[in-house]
């Protein structure tokens, strides 16, 4: 089943939960900047960086959830202005853990403290 987004017309299969983080992303040029995310899904994470990053470029990711540390892999999926889309490429455990972080974002986001283990 699709969720929409509450603020955009756009479907999805994953829902997107609000996430304003400071985020470290690593190019494999050894390249470094910094951002702040802005959204995540299961699938993916909006960042907010002042620097160009190519559509179809892989970087890595270091930012925190509420379950802990996160370093993944991503794809540069789009971008509106300094705003950029990044599709994850996940391990099994990677997925896991995002997932669970995403759980975590929901029941936060709903007035909950935690979500059941």
């Amino acid at each position: 089943m699709l969720k929409q987004f509450p603020f955009s017309n756009e479907q999805r299969a994953n829902p997107r939960f609000g996430l304003d983080m400071p985020l470290r992303i690593h190019f494999q040029k050894g390249e470094l900047i910094l951002g702040r995310t802005v959204d995540i899904s299961e699938s993916g994470v909006s960042v907010m960086v002042s620097l160009e990053m190519g559509i179809g470029q892989q970087i890595e990711l270091d930012f925190k959830l509420p379950c802990g540390p996160v370093n993944v892999h991503a794809i540069v999926k789009n971008k509106r202005a300094f705003r950029y889309g990044l599709e994850f490429l996940l391990t099994d455990k990677e997925r896991t853990i995002i997932k669970r972080g995403c759980m975590d974002l929901s029941y936060r986001q709903t007035g909950n403290e935690t979500a059941p283990a």
